[in-house]
């Protein structure tokens, strides 16, 4: 992902006038109370009663992904993974969807990327998009070493976080199925780079299947959530500028839910920036879609895209908390 204010990428915090907004839209709304769908109009989903959401076993998930090594496109670390997520996703989805594709990036070599899907109660057409990437950055450009700048990041919160989150929450779904549809996407190619040219590519191969009219899956999604760097031990995770430009109601929903859960602190409402993420090209195919991320991990930032994001710096209690909120979103319908 990248953090930007303008034309320029950053990493300091920025206030955004439009906090303002968002505060009057939230202080105006009981956020414990179901808010209609985000943003349509159609009737609530039956509600569903919410299991625990086990933090514990999250972390384990995480520390699962990060012993396969890197998960760059085309190393055996990214086969393993992807091999690994099937047999788990066909083993407790309802329906499990797979898109292969391939990108030429800009330094020549051919990726060989997938997508998968997580579907539970493809029937409904009521359906809610949770995504996060499964990939890992094949170089560590933020290491305050240059010797390790050709190191792949062990992507621990970056990249594993979001997946084991999405993967517990396919456990409990198998064990207590939502009243609503709910859709699991696993993005490939997020964090390839260097550049933008060459990231978020899953997210662009869905959202142009969903613009074309042939979206992956059983049905358009009415909203979505991303979860991206969702593990740190010192979490913070302020509403993020494009999505509350963009997907406002949502965000109103899950920081919202949050607050009523408990998480207030960690969830606050001052907006620091904005992050070009996998939300940014789903919001362009008409998905409203929020980023749930914590801009600064580690000291300073002192983490990120280095070889120190690793599983011994994130926090069963994070990630509990995280899923938490998503589930609770999920189990409630939306």
């Amino acid at each position: 992902m990248r953090l930007r204010t303008g034309g320029g990428t950053v990493r300091a915090p920025l206030a955004v006038p439009g906090v303002l907004a968002l505060l009057a839209l939230l202080g105006a709304c009981d956020p414990g109370a179901p808010q209609g769908d985000a943003p349509g109009s159609t009737p609530q989903p039956l509600l569903a009663e919410r299991p625990r959401f086990d933090g514990n076993a999250a972390l384990e998930l995480v520390r699962t992904q990060v012993d396969f090594g890197p998960r760059v496109p085309g190393t055996e670390g990214h086969a393993a993974q992807l091999a690994w997520m099937l047999e788990l996703l066909r083993e407790h989805a309802d329906t499990v969807f797979t898109d292969a594709f391939t990108h030429t990036a800009s330094d020549g070599a051919v990726l060989e990327l997938t997508n998968l899907m997580a579907s539970f109660r493809p029937e409904s057409e009521h359906r809610i998009l949770v995504l996060a990437h499964w990939d890992t950055r094949p170089t560590s450009d933020q290491a305050p070493d240059p010797a390790d700048r050709d190191t792949p990041v062990p992507g621990a919160n970056d990249g594993a976080s979001g997946t084991a989150v999405l993967l517990q929450l396919a456990r409990m779904m198998a064990s207590q199925p939502p009243g609503t549809g709910v859709d699991l996407l696993f993005v490939d190619g997020e964090d390839y780079g260097p550049g933008t040219e060459d990231m978020f590519l899953g997210a662009r191969r869905y959202a142009e299947g969903l613009s074309a009219g042939e979206g992956m899956g059983p049905g358009r999604p009415r909203f979505g959530v991303l979860l991206d760097m969702v593990g740190d031990a010192e979490p913070r995770f302020p509403a993020e500028g494009y999505s509350t430009d963009r997907a406002p109601q949502v965000v109103q929903r899950v920081w919202g839910i949050a607050a009523r859960l408990g998480y207030g602190r960690y969830f606050p409402l001052d907006v620091v920036g904005y992050v070009n993420d996998d939300h940014v090209p789903l919001n362009d195919a008409g998905i409203p879609t929020i980023n749930v991320i914590d801009f600064d991990y580690g000291p300073e930032n002192a983490w990120w895209h280095t070889p120190e994001d690793t599983p011994e710096k994130l926090s069963t209690r994070t990630l509990g908390m995280v899923g938490e909120v998503v589930a609770e979103l999920l189990y409630q319908g939306g």
